[in-house]
């Protein structure tokens, strides 16, 4: 490794240093996203950067989108000063393929994370939904029964309670009016009127 930077400059080993190390990062984080270890918490270290404001909104300053920089930053320097490019427009072409890298990973993350539908219960959407009785449910809160409801577009067996003065029956056709606590609903059974 000593006589391969023997000859270059200070700027062309920096370069060389950069580049192999983006280089070998990445190579990890892209091993490890397609056995599964490395996608889902690799954002961490580099996400306190970024102010929690609840959601997860485009973020810059990434982990994977400082690899991505530094990474395109060596080899575009490499490239510029063999092309026999100057100290100061080898900094400035980098420097601005490295961003232009930056910006394209975290707006990748961000689309994909977009198009990415979580699975996780948003129990608010129940409300206002025509369901069915799937076990009998007491009247007046008295016995806890189940309901068979679509929410976000897949079919969930649902706890329930009623506020009826009779005993809702499988198969009758219920409205989710209240979200009681956790994933019990409250229905009331359906009129002509509702």
């Amino acid at each position: 490794m000593k006589e391969f930077f023997e000859g270059m400059s200070t700027l062309e080993q920096t370069y060389w240093m950069v580049a192999l190390i983006g280089s070998t990062i990445f190579l990890i984080i892209f091993i490890l996203t397609f056995i599964g270890g490395g996608d889902s918490d690799m954002e961490a270290d580099a996400d306190d950067f970024v102010a929690d404001d609840g959601g997860v909104g485009f973020q810059f300053f990434t982990f994977k989108g400082l690899v991505g920089f530094f990474t395109i930053f060596g080899w575009t320097g490499i490239v510029c000063i063999n092309e026999g490019l100057s100290t100061i427009p080898t900094l400035i072409i980098s420097s601005f393929a490295g961003l232009l890298m930056m910006v394209l990973t975290s707006l990748l993350f961000f689309w994909m994370h977009n198009l990415a539908e979580s699975g996780t219960l948003k129990i608010k959407n129940a409300v206002g939904v025509i369901c069915e009785v799937y076990l009998p449910i007491g009247a007046n809160r008295s016995k806890m029964g189940k309901v068979q409801i679509k929410v976000q577009g897949s079919l969930r067996e649902l706890e329930a309670i009623t506020d009826n003065e009779e005993e809702l029956k499988t198969g009758t056709m219920v409205k989710v009016i209240e979200i009681v606590s956790a994933e019990i609903l409250l229905v009331q059974k359906l009129t002509q009127k509702n």
